[in-house]
Parts: structure tokens; C-alpha cells; sequence
């Protein structure tokens, strides 16, 4: 692929976690290099990665606005997130594949 090109996001597993202002860790599914967080809350979310289920997310974590997504590279190693809201409950949906673009 040429210097400076994308390539089309292409999922291979989802996981829905259930976040509050309490940090909820989940399994990534699926494999690949690219992780789309959907956050799908009235709250910003604060995420953080690991290579094991003992993580925990806290306000000072990489933060996903409210109703908006971000994607990420992370690498193999990488095989848990975790999330907290900054207020209330909802739902962060966490998408793992390949791509550079959506």
C-alpha cells in the first residue's frame, strides 16, 4: 500500500460493556490491530487496554466522548479493555479488526 493510504476498517469481533462510574473490564473478541471504541453514553468514557483481566480504567485513561467513536491501533499483546464513565450508565461497545479508516 502506498505512504499516506487507508484502508477500510474491517471488524472481526465485538463486545458490549456495560459501564458505569465503577471500571467494568471486558475480553476483546475477535483479532487484529485496529480497535473502534463506540461510546454509546450520555458521558465521556474513559478506556484503558492490558494483556490481562485485572486492568482498571480511572478518569486520567484515555477519554471517548460522549455518542462519538475513536479507533486506535493496539497490538497483539493486547487482549482486555477496561472502561468508566465520568457520569450515570450506558453501554461502550468495543470493536476489534484490521483498517486505518471507517
Amino acid at each position: 500500500m502506498a505512504t499516506g493510504s487507508t484502508s477500510a476498517f474491517r471488524p472481526s469481533g465485538t463486545v458490549p460493556i456495560a459501564a458505569g462510574t465503577t471500571t467494568a473490564s471486558a475480553a476483546l473478541a475477535g483479532g487484529g490491530e485496529t480497535v473502534l471504541i463506540t461510546n454509546a453514553t450520555n458521558a465521556v468514557a474513559f478506556v484503558r487496554f492490558g494483556s490481562d483481566s485485572s486492568i482498571t480504567a480511572a478518569n486520567t485513561d484515555m477519554p471517548i466522548q460522549a455518542n462519538t467513536r475513536a479507533l486506535l491501533s493496539v497490538n497483539a499483546l493486547i487482549t482486555t479493555v477496561a472502561v468508566v464513565l465520568s457520569t450515570g450508565s450506558g453501554t461502550v461497545y468495543v470493536t476489534r479488526g484490521d483498517g486505518s479508516s471507517i
